[in-house]
């Protein structure tokens, strides 16, 4: 069975959801663990959950000077995983500069300063795995979150130009796309739903999840299991992929 010992992951966005699943299940594999979110009382939690070994600091993603602290003190990376995101909603008309910057700034600017934190290291080891959690949003559209949208077609686009770059040198590329996955952003969105047409949670819930063939939301640890997967040594053919992990929703 392959295993990530001997490898140094660092997860953003790792505090809870779908970031933390990924942690365990890196952890799970033999990968040490840096867990970076902005939140230190929650991070400190989720890195005493996965044990004594799992560092944590606190970092905003779209602070090119921190993230390029925050890197410096986890030393070198092999393996990262962007999983650092937000979501909002607006129509179009109500878009206005600050929340389209927004969605730029923490789903596609963070992830760029990230790998250019740790690329350099993987590139001079000669291995290396970068996993953006992307999203089916970066496949296809959806209505009213035109600026999210834009940002994870940028990360899918980005995941794409970097995976050429570096396919000689022992380093991939990958994204993963999750459909509506059960975290706190569909938490958020399903109050959202309430709070705006007066529908019950459990029928806000049930028209997110109507969008996946198999009828349900996806659960974070299956998006781990995925992420897990592009960050073995057996996967060193998968690059410049994204991979939509919605029940066939995007195919």
């Amino acid at each position: 069975m392959e295993t990530l010992q001997g490898k140094h992951a660092v997860v953003t966005g790792a505090s809870r959801g779908i970031g933390l699943a990924i942690a365990r299940a890196l952890r799970a594999h033999g990968a040490r663990v840096t867990l970076m979110a902005r939140d230190a009382r929650v991070l400190a939690a989720a890195a005493a959950e996965l044990g004594d070994e799992t560092a944590w600091q606190t970092v905003d993603v779209t602070d090119a000077e921190a993230v390029s602290a925050a890197f410096a003190r986890a030393g070198a990376v092999d393996i990262l995983v962007n999983n650092a995101g937000q979501a909002a909603s607006a129509p179009f008309g109500r878009t206005d500069a600050a929340l389209w910057q927004r969605m730029l700034d923490v789903n596609l600017t963070g992830a760029y300063h990230c790998m250019q934190a740790a690329l350099p290291g993987m590139l001079d080891a000669g291995w290396g795995r970068v996993v953006n959690v992307a999203s089916t949003a970066g496949l296809t559209g959806y209505r009213y979150v035109a600026a999210y949208c834009a940002a994870k077609h940028g990360l899918v686009g980005l995941t794409r130009a970097l995976a050429l770059e570096v396919a000689a040198r022992g380093v991939t590329v990958n994204a993963v796309c999750p459909g509506f996955t059960d975290t706190h952003i569909v938490a958020d969105a399903v109050a959202n739903i309430v709070r705006k047409t007066g529908r019950t949670a459990d029928a806000a819930r049930a028209e997110l999840a109507a969008g996946n063939p198999q009828g349900r939301l996806v659960q974070p640890d299956e998006v781990a299991h995925a992420v897990a997967w592009l960050c073995m040594p057996g996967a060193a053919a998968m690059n410049g992929q994204a991979i939509a992990v919605a029940g066939g929703e995007v195919m």
